[in-house]
């Protein structure tokens, strides 16, 4: 049985092998062992509850796929983890598949006209003979309200696509136009939209669709000679998400064919939801009738988070995953990247990762080294906060002080330095910058960054300061 295993093992690994990268196949699947064989059940072992989390999540589907393959089509996979108790020994149990529950997202079937004497070659609009097409949602479940962090950066738009889920085209916000920086939250809120809106109202058909999606699937039905049924297709869904609509931006037929689209769901009642990168009165390249349709609703903007913010976020991440970290390592994490909560959250993946695979503890030296080459390979610049937060450490101040009103030496000089390395490092204005210090004005950070050069010209200590202060800080 074991030279089976053996056998029907190598076989998936040389499978799965060609079907990931080769970074992604060392790091997630040489580490694993194939231990049982029973029937058509494979037991295969990990070294973590964080890596079993991690091919659920990642992997799962291929890995099934290919042990049906090679077993049969009634193949099942089982994990065995190992966990690690304080004595030293591993003491493995076996965790089954979970299966993950998407009937809140799925669609009822749409009733769709047929053209029997046009070519129903390849018509992925028309099943011909049939009156009912099955519509996938494509909205993800983890992107629901539940798993979104409300702050003062994206209340706004929350609340309002809160509106529109309990009455879709019944607000005035259609079209609801969501738009922001990269990795700002916009596609989860759109996907939360989506999935309350399943939740309330099984009998609707609620689609998601990216911009580029809707563009080739258009291309295709030019191709193919179906644009009339790629039209009627839109004009059936009862609520349409589309994501980055900027990059419909000198697309002169797919606006066209989106033009005509909007009007009808609009006109029917049916509820539109949009994001992109730019207000509708930024958006070049876009046909003006379309822009004035854009602005008939509301237009909510998602900003940077603050720190309280993106310390919320990371801990319903934690939460949600099960996963538990020192306040300090979130906090330095948190201060650390501030304007894109996607890498955030990357980066704390990498950090469990890097102490699941390395069994080691997560600390803060551990987080300062992990985070900081994460850091300097994603983020161009540091923030305010995080030179704040740097020079507050070094100095040994509460953070609070330094952005207080005292006249204490030492806080008025921890202040004027991480005046003048924000005013070095980032790119933010001198009116940004005295604001995050206390409310002080422009001149106020002139005047600082004058009197740390001279400083640092005319006192040794305070250039050693300096150096030590610029090599922490330091993303080159």
């Amino acid at each position: 049985m074991s030279k089976n295993l053996e056998k029907v093992w190598n076989n998936c690994m040389a499978v799965i092998k060609d079907n990931v990268p080769l970074q992604a196949y060392k790091t997630w699947f040489e580490p694993i062992q194939a231990v049982k064989l029973k029937g058509n059940v494979l037991v295969i072992q990990v070294p973590s509850q964080f890596f079993y989390e991690w091919l659920e999540e990642h992997y799962v589907e291929l890995l099934k796929k290919t042990i049906r393959k090679e077993i049969g089509p009634d193949a099942k996979l089982e994990y065995s983890i190992v966990m690690e108790n304080k004595q030293g020994s591993a003491s493995p149990y076996t965790v089954k598949i979970p299966t993950s529950d998407k009937r809140a997202v799925k669609n009822p079937a749409v009733a769709m006209p047929l053209d029997i004497s046009s070519n129903p070659i390849r018509n992925p609009f028309i099943i011909p003979g049939l009156r009912k097409v099955n519509v996938d949602s494509n909205l993800n479940p983890n992107y629901s309200f539940e798993n979104f962090v409300e702050g003062d950066c994206n209340r706004l738009a929350r609340s309002a696509g809160y509106a529109v889920a309990e009455k879709p085209g019944g607000t005035a916000f259609n079209p609801l136009l969501i738009y922001g920086g990269v990795g700002l939250g916009k596609t989860h809120l759109a996907h939360a939209i989506g999935i309350s809106i399943k939740n309330r109202f099984p009998g609707k058909t609620v689609l998601y669709v990216s911009s580029e999606k809707f563009t080739n699937q258009f291309i295709d039905a030019v191709k193919n000679n179906n644009t009339n049924d790629f039209v009627h297709f839109y004009q059936m869904i009862d609520v349409l998400i589309i994501d980055d609509v900027q990059f419909f931006a000198g697309k002169e037929k797919t606006q066209e064919a989106f033009f005509h689209i909007f009007n009808h769901l609009h006109q029917s009642g049916k509820q539109l939801v949009l994001t992109s990168d730019k207000p509708p009165v930024e958006l070049q390249g876009m046909e003006q009738r379309l822009l004035s349709r854009f602005k008939w609703g509301l237009s909510a903007d998602l900003q940077v988070p603050d720190l309280e913010t993106r310390i919320a976020i990371l801990q319903k991440k934690m939460y949600t995953d099960g996963i538990e970290l020192p306040k300090e390592v979130v906090e330095y994490l948190a201060y650390s990247i501030s304007s894109n909560i996607r890498e955030m959250e990357g980066a704390l993946i990498s950090l469990i990762a890097q102490s699941s695979l390395n069994k080691k503890s997560i600390t803060l030296d551990l987080a300062r080294q992990m985070i900081d080459k994460f850091v300097k390979n994603t983020a161009r610049e540091v923030s305010i906060e995080y030179i704040q937060k740097v020079v507050c450490d070094y100095f040994d101040l509460p953070i609070e002080l330094m952005k207080s009103k005292t006249r204490k030496r030492e806080v008025v000089q921890a202040r004027q330095i991480a005046m003048y390395f924000s005013k070095k490092m980032t790119k933010s204005s001198l009116a940004n910058i005295g604001m995050h210090c206390g409310g002080k004005d422009h001149a106020t950070v002139l005047h600082a960054c004058r009197t740390v050069n001279n400083l640092a010209e005319t006192d040794k200590n305070f250039r050693v300061y300096l150096e030590d202060l610029e090599k922490k800080l330091s993303v080159q």
